[in-house]
């Protein structure tokens, strides 16, 4: 609470009772401030410390008040021997007439102590009982010796120097479940958190602990069930520490030059949610600097506050109004501030992505669009942004570009006391850029000319781009991967290498060069690769380019840099349930575009190298699932692709029956192997290694018996996870089932698998898969 001393002096008296006024407990080591005891905020403001001298109570000064006005003063109690403000508790409420009382029920204090814990306390004197402490009502610090209880919490500063409540808070729910939050006022409303310690129990009793050995955990029944802190900070008799929930939202335990590893450890990308501002406000973008998120105005921007640069930052310029007179409306006005791996991720409303697409593209698309303030940039993807720009951050890992659409520097927009000048700026500018328009212009044509003298071939090759794939020369792929060096496996159309191409910098690429092919099929080469360039799908990888000179056959597509799903599904941990779950939706709608949706239909699995399979599954950054190799049949030589359907033998794992009867192939077959590659993102296990054993005890049986006689739980042993969401659990199960009958048509559409997966289709139950016996 902020006092202000020049307009009145303000004195606190401890629970004022005239029945008790004279009365004070001998032999009371605590009771250090009796009844009637007073301490005044102004210059010659004292105040009541702890034995020790560690702690005092009283009015502190504050370094900046919230009218900026010097003689403000804050009821705290602070560190008294450490220089600077190491304010530990306050009581910040706005003032009314009765400044502030400490509720203690039917029973009377006799006294108050200021404890060498750094707790101040109310003593009733015939018991010597705390009847009010400070340790229960915490503001943003914590110290040894204090517990958070059940439905306690602190609350962070609005910033370093400004003690309001800000919009963070550390809270022990319920359920004890310890919880970071962000919150808004006045209705302290959460919007979801950003960290918890998922310690949550129906009726618990659990409570955060400060012990005097350093360490913050949670405890239940008297047992430690959750470390906040891992390490200690050293003897309390050596060091001042404390843990606060700081106004940037972290939750820090600190002795001097000292800070414990934050919790959570990165701010910047854990407060990212789908509403709201994010770590550093609207228009900033957040840096993770040693532990501590650090906000940043792009150029263009300045910050609302100099002194909080966590309460975001506004332009510098009238936004756009997308009037006819608007300064967005004349591009020669408008330029693009750029700043690397930077990205506001939840404020788009428009997504272009196709393999043309350039960072100059995206500028231009932005630049056309008056409701456009930034675009990002990645790759082949631009994403349109609108004001005001949310949860901005910037990370050396995140490969994209931001572009914001700014006013140039010397041209005044919208100024009604420079309207004249402001209108022969305008005209001047026009004139000057039409001018440079045209001479740009005339040396344009003047290449052309000279590209289509000279360069006919070049021409050639490069005219193929308008099917949406560009045909590059074998020696720009050979270059790409510095003479095929770095190879990054095999498959079955040929092998796989790493590479980085000149006409798209900073971005990896891989580049699949074919081992058979039919010879003088270079045609039909071309119309291949123009069917697959013409599809576009979040799950399908992108095809960039192609090569066919001679003998040369290659093919150019987008990095995935998480590898295989199989890498992911078969390694030493099992990816988290929800995540698995996602990945099987990705992949249906991915098999649901190439079946249904794209203009050409395209069966997956053609031949038996060219299967639904892990293998086959790529994954992003993000962990997307891309599917790879579709379309690539009609590449290999027709005459291998009948042989290679009449060596089958054995349990094929993802393959569906036709194949072993030579049955018409369709796409069923493609459903049939979804529905065994379902089972293994169930269960994290391969089928082809479970078989291995016993060829007519396959997984699909396994699983089967598990369904029918209601032991699911045993395809998800030791997963947590999915073990809280048997519900969830079947219902791919009875998918997958589905998916796997003997009879092609009994098997659903990848569009029907899709809407069951994601739950607006309903389930019915599946008859048993015979598909080993009869096969």
């Amino acid at each position: 609470m902020a006092f202000q001393a020049t307009r009145f002096r303000l004195i606190f008296l401890i629970l004022l009772s005239p029945l008790l006024s004279s009365i004070l407990v001998s032999g009371q080591s605590d009771c250090r401030i009796p009844l009637n005891s007073a301490i005044t905020a102004g210059s010659n403001s004292r105040s009541w410390p702890s034995p020790s001298g560690e702690f005092a109570f009283g009015f502190r000064p504050l370094m900046r008040s919230p009218s900026g006005n010097k003689d403000f003063f804050l009821l705290s109690i602070w560190f008294d021997k450490v220089p600077g403000q190491n304010i530990v508790w306050s009581k910040n409420d706005q003032p009314d007439y009765e400044i502030w009382k400490a509720e203690t029920g039917s029973q009377r204090s006799t006294c108050a102590a200021m404890l060498n814990s750094g707790n101040f306390v109310l003593i009733t004197g015939d018991s010597l009982n705390y009847i009010w402490q400070s340790f229960d009502r915490p503001t943003d610090t914590f110290l040894p010796g204090q517990r958070l209880r059940k439905e306690g919490n602190l609350t962070s500063r609005q910033s370093e120097l400004n003690y309001s409540d800000g919009r963070f808070q550390l809270r022990m729910q319920g359920d004890g479940n310890l919880v970071l939050y962000t919150i808004f006022f006045p209705t302290e409303a959460t919007s979801g958190a950003y960290w918890a310690s998922r310690t949550a129990l129906v009726n618990s009793d659990t409570q955060l602990v400060f012990n005097e050995a350093g360490f913050i955990y949670s405890e239940r029944g008297g047992k430690n069930i959750f470390n906040v802190t891992t390490s200690s900070l050293g003897p309390m008799q050596e060091y001042y520490y404390f843990a606060r929930i700081d106004s940037d939202g972290a939750f820090r335990q600190y002795r001097p030059w000292f800070i414990v590893p934050t919790t959570p450890a990165d701010m910047c990308t854990a407060v990212i949610r789908d509403l709201g501002s994010g770590a550093c406000g609207y228009n900033s973008y957040c840096v993770n600097i040693d532990g501590r998120p650090n906000c940043f105005c792009p150029d263009g921007y300045s910050q609302l506050d100099p002194l909080d640069p966590h309460r975001g930052c506004r332009p510098n310029f009238q936004l756009p109004s997308c009037q006819e007179n608007g300064r967005e409306s004349t591009v020669q006005l408008v330029e693009f501030k750029e700043l690397n791996n930077t990205d506001w991720p939840l404020t788009d409303y428009e997504l272009q992505t196709r393999p043309e697409i350039d960072k100059e593209r995206c500028k231009e698309f932005c630049l056309r669009d008056c409701f456009c303030a930034a675009a990002i940039y990645n790759g082949n993807s631009c994403w349109k942004k609108k004001c005001p720009l949310s949860n901005g951050w910037q990370s050396r890992d995140l490969n994209r570009t931001a572009l914001l659409k700014v006013p140039k520097h010397n041209v005044t927009v919208n100024c009604p006391k420079a309207k004249d000048r402001s209108t022969l700026v305008l005209v001047v500018s026009i004139f000057l850029g039409s001018s440079l328009f045209l001479y740009l212009l005339l040396l344009i044509a003047i290449a052309v000319a000279i590209f289509i003298v000279y360069h006919k071939k070049l021409l050639s090759l490069q005219s193929v781009e308008t099917y949406g794939v560009r045909r590059y020369t074998y020696k720009e792929l050979h270059e790409a991967t510095d003479g095929f060096r770095q190879q990054l496996g095999r498959g079955s159309f040929g092998t796989v290498y790493k590479g980085t191409l000149t006409s798209i910098p900073k971005r990896y690429v891989t580049i699949k060069k074919l081992d058979r092919f039919e010879k003088g099929g270079e045609k039909e080469f071309t119309t291949e690769v123009h069917a697959i360039g013409m599809t576009h799908h979040k799950n399908l990888v992108t095809l960039l380019g192609y090569c066919d000179e001679g003998i040369h056959m290659l093919l150019v597509y987008e990095y995935m840099s998480n590898g295989s799903l199989s890498g992911l599904l078969f390694g030493d941990s099992r990816p988290p349930w929800k995540q698995r779950t996602q990945i099987a939706l990705g992949i249906a709608r991915g098999l649901t575009y190439l079946h249904e949706e794209c203009s050409t239909q395209i069966i997956h699995c053609d031949i038996i190298h060219c299967d639904v399979k892990p293998q086959n599954i790529l994954l992003d950054e993000s962990l997307t699932p891309k599917i790879s190799d579709f379309g690539l049949a009609k590449l290999l030589l027709s005459e291998q692709s009948r042989a290679a359907r009449t060596h089958i033998r054995g349990t094929a794992g993802y393959f569906a029956p036709e194949w072993f009867r030579k049955a018409s192939i369709t796409m069923k077959v493609d459903v049939y192997s979804f529905g065994v590659m379902l089972l293994e993102i169930i269960c994290c296990m391969s089928c082809v290694e479970f078989g291995m054993g016993d060829q007519e005890e396959a997984s699909i049986d396994w699983v089967y018996d598990c369904y029918s006689k209601r032991k699911l739980n045993m395809l998800v042993a030791n997963d947590e996870e999915a073990m809280n969401d048997m519900v969830g659990v079947e219902r791919l199960v009875m998918v997958a089932t589905w998916c796997i009958q003997e009879d092609s048509s009994s098997r659903p559409s990848m569009r029907r698998v899709t809407q069951m997966l994601e739950g607006v289709a309903e389930v019915a139950v599946p008859p048993r898969p015979w598909v080993f016996i009869s096969s």
